[in-house]
């Protein structure tokens, strides 16, 4: 409030905690205005935006008391300063988890943060106490090197527990390889299944040069080598979520039946407009190779610290962490236990 006169005193009106400056109210003294000129000057005040100047003389201080009929609406716009300076006062969170990951790459993650691996990181950052930060980076050969191991991050989801040159923390799931196939067609289970040699099967390939993974290595093994169809694991990455294409070409017939890594199979099976079923490879090793692998996050070598931080939160979570699993249909498996072939 502003003062309109020139003999006119400002007093300091009473002082709320934590909120800053000194709240001033006018009390006229010596000769009053003349009529309709408090009017005007009141104007001139709020066109020159005139600041007030308080008188902080404790002996010329007055009861600022109000009439009773106005001291509800006084405490009413107290409570509102002193709600806006609490909050104004409280600190923005001074934590920030750093993350890399894939802008590209449902279910497991996009730039729009809809992947689940998005979703459990979230609630990591709400245990901690932190903001999440992303650094976007498609996840192909170099991935690690030039974002966790470039210092970019702190935190990268969705990677094998046993992976080197990196920290990780216990698995948060354990999921395996998978066939797909049509519904009205045949049901595979196993690699040794002699149906395979009948139909037309889509693998997936890493990288330009066709690196296989586990499952091609498997069919390789058993001579399933001329109706095998490669497709990429990185796709046409113009494309939205390029590695889904193997899971599209079972459901428009360009193959009869693929074996695809089981989190991607589970979410695009779903979406297809032809139904599609998927069966857990079996056994969960092949001579030595892997087909079903425990996930985790991974940090840097000496990060010890934000590695048991995660620890604990996924553990705490852990409900939370299982319904979002189950909402984007990951296939989940236990470890197998160890086989007990010697005589008694």
């Amino acid at each position: 409030m502003c003062s309109a006169f020139p003999d006119a005193d400002l007093i300091p009106a009473p002082r709320i905690p934590g909120l800053p400056g000194i709240r001033c109210k006018m009390r006229k003294s010596g000769t009053p205005p003349a009529p309709g000129e408090r009017e005007k000057m009141s104007a001139r005040c709020e066109q020159r935006s005139i600041v007030p100047r308080c008188n902080l003389d404790p002996s010329r201080a007055v009861s600022t008391r109000a009439p009773p009929h106005k001291r509800k609406g006084r405490r009413r716009t107290i409570a509102a300063l002193a709600i806006c300076a609490l909050v104004s006062a409280t600190p923005a969170s001074a934590r920030t988890l750093r993350v890399c990951a894939d802008p590209n790459n449902l279910p497991f993650s996009n730039e729009r943060g809809e992947g689940f691996e998005n979703r459990i990181v979230a609630l990591l950052g709400e245990e901690l106490g932190a903001s999440v930060e992303y650094t976007w980076w498609a996840q192909r050969r170099g991935f690690l090197r030039n974002t966790l191991k470039a210092g970019l991050c702190d935190l990268v989801p969705g990677l094998p527990k046993e992976l080197e040159g990196v920290r990780t923390t216990a698995p948060y799931y354990r999921s395996t390889y998978v066939f797909v196939t049509r519904s009205d067609g045949p049901r595979v289970t196993s690699f040794d299944d002699p149906v395979l040699r009948d139909l037309t099967i889509g693998v997936q390939l890493v990288g330009d040069d066709g690196w296989n993974t586990p499952p091609a290595h498997a069919l390789s093994r058993r001579g399933v080598i001329d109706n095998v169809r490669g497709y990429s694991l990185y796709g046409d990455y113009r494309e939205p979520n390029p590695p889904a294409r193997i899971i599209a070409a079972v459901a428009e017939r360009e193959v009869d039946a693929a074996v695809a890594w089981g989190p991607l199979a589970g979410y695009f099976a779903t979406r297809q407009k032809t139904p599609l079923q998927i069966t857990p490879v079996q056994p969960q090793a092949d001579a030595k190779l892997p087909m079903a692998w425990d996930i985790a996050m991974a940090v840097r070598p000496h990060d010890a610290a934000l590695q048991q931080e995660i620890d604990a939160a996924l553990g705490r979570r852990r409900a939370d962490v299982d319904a979002i699993l189950a909402g984007y249909g990951v296939p989940r498996v236990e470890r197998a236990l160890p086989r007990t072939d010697a005589a008694p």
